[in-house]
């Protein structure tokens, strides 16, 4: 497996639905929702790459820094990585069909299991979204993280009861998935939740609940507040608002306050290593990678998820080695270059 032959037999398996450009930057897909696209103009989107673009790394080579650390425990798993892969739905109808929602993530489970990582799973308007999900991770000794829709309590919770049943590794809702309309039209409404509702559904479960879709600071807190163990700065790939700033944007004050009193994960326009040690040293704690797996997946199944994961493992091992960074767990925001320096 090379890249080269995943990504040609990708644009081959998405075809009319994700061209497979030589950047995924947005700016073919504007609008393409349903499809691989940002919402409306796009800018959303694009925003998640425009703010990584304007973070500048220091270059520095006269250091003792020889073999970085990439380890990272989660919940009791070691990772190989501080990366894993976001949650992604809709093969059907956003990406063409040509594998089916349970072949889909049973690929990405198992690719990112191989690399040392982990999968999350997501949730959609088709039940087999969900469980397809919980299936993979139920066959791969529990190595997924669910991610649930904004639904009503009582259908949260019922989802929360089975990712325990599967004994996955965690849990979670993508609050930025309140204002799905596929979803509605297909008589499984979703909306926001009060702080209450959110404090509800995190008690309701014993395993670490991570909230996705976090854009601001009070929210941030709110998050915190209510139990979460983690959250993950988003904005759903800028395919719920447009006009929306980009992750790395929002993601140094939404750091600065709750950092060290749960897990920060960042999601928005990871293409290498570099943008991966770019986000740690801005803040996060871990990244998700999203539309790169979804080629990875179409072109080479888990070989091919694993092929892109230990890409931006080894790019960002590098990157580490030439800003002289020990650990991931411990980026200095001395790295970043500042105008006023």
């Amino acid at each position: 497996m090379d890249r080269n032959t995943m990504r040609a037999t990708a644009r081959e398996q998405l075809k009319g639905f994700c061209r497979v450009c030589p950047v995924c930057d947005g700016r073919a897909c504007a609008g393409e929702v349903p499809g691989m696209g940002g919402v409306g103009t796009g800018g959303a989107f694009k925003a998640n790459m425009d703010a990584l673009a304007r973070v500048k790394l220091n270059l520095r080579t006269i250091h003792a820094v020889k073999e970085p650390d990439l380890g990272l425990t989660l919940w009791g798993r070691t990772l190989a990585m501080p990366i894993l892969v976001a949650p992604i739905t809709g093969s059907t109808y956003n990406m063409g069909g040509t594998m089916t929602e349970e072949a889909f993530i049973a690929e990405m489970v198992a690719g990112a299991l191989q690399a040392g990582t982990l999968c999350m799973t997501g949730d959609g308007a088709d039940p087999t979204m969900f469980g397809s999900g919980i299936k993979a991770g139920r066959e791969n000794n529990g190595a997924a993280i669910a991610i649930i829709k904004p639904r009503t309590q009582d259908m949260i919770k019922n989802h929360l009861r089975t990712a325990e049943e599967a004994g996955l590794v965690a849990t979670g809702m993508d609050v930025d998935g309140a204002g799905l309309v596929t979803m509605a039209m297909k008589g499984q409404p979703v909306g926001p939740k009060t702080p209450d509702e959110l404090h509800e559904v995190i008690a309701a479960t014993r395993l670490p609940f991570i909230v996705k879709g976090v854009m601001t600071v009070d929210e941030a807190e709110a998050a915190v507040a209510a139990g979460a163990a983690a959250i993950v700065v988003s904005n759903h790939g800028g395919r719920v608002l447009d006009f929306t700033p980009g992750a790395a944007e929002v993601l140094p004050a939404i750091a600065a306050r709750v950092k060290g009193r749960a897990i920060i994960f960042a999601d928005g326009g990871v293409r290498s290593g570099a943008d991966v040690l770019k986000l740690l040293a801005l803040g996060a704690d871990a990244v998700l990678v999203g539309r790169p797996m979804v080629i990875a997946a179409f072109g080479g199944g888990r070989e091919g998820v694993a092929l892109v994961l230990n890409q931006l493992k080894n790019e960002l091992l590098q990157a580490m080695l030439l800003t002289g960074t020990a650990d991931v767990k411990q980026v200095s925001a001395s790295i970043l270059h500042r105008e006023d320096r």
